[in-house]
């Protein structure tokens, strides 16, 4: 009779152990996005947007063009974070959806006198360069 009621209590007790996992298992959905961060070297801000040069492998650079308005535009395709005077280096994330250009977020240092944010001379036409720009295509 002992030997019943505790086999009974022991079907109970993982039947219950594994009710419970069941219910705390999370469930998690792959997500579409993926993004790449690399530092930014330099950032010039130009009356047609942005020009970033940023690091990639073997110690060489990089440079991009960002437009203004994928910064000013509701639902546009950039967002500009300032950081404080904290330790973190500005940086740029580029992110992806579905393997398609999605949005750029740049971590940018608010002080515009910091060593990463340059100048771009009054006499310099680039404007060539922020034509037709649809996304970010990065180097490594």
């Amino acid at each position: 009779m002992k030997k019943i009621i505790l086999l009974g209590l022991l079907v109970m007790v993982s039947q219950g152990v594994a009710l419970f996992a069941q219910q705390t298992t999370p469930k998690y959905k792959e997500s579409d996005y993926y993004y790449f961060n690399v530092p930014i070297e330099k950032i010039y801000a130009y009356k047609l947007g942005y020009i970033v040069i940023y690091r990639k492998s073997g110690n060489q650079m990089a440079r991009t063009y960002l437009p203004e308005h994928w910064f000013t535009d509701i639902g546009g395709k950039g967002e500009i974070v300032g950081l404080g005077s904290g330790k973190e280096w500005p940086s740029m994330s580029v992110f992806y959806k579905s393997g398609q250009f999605s949005h750029v977020r740049l971590q940018v240092r608010r002080d515009r006198s910091h060593e990463t944010w340059g100048v771009v001379p009054l006499n310099v036409n680039i404007d060539d360069y922020f034509k037709d720009i649809e996304d970010v295509k990065l180097e490594f």
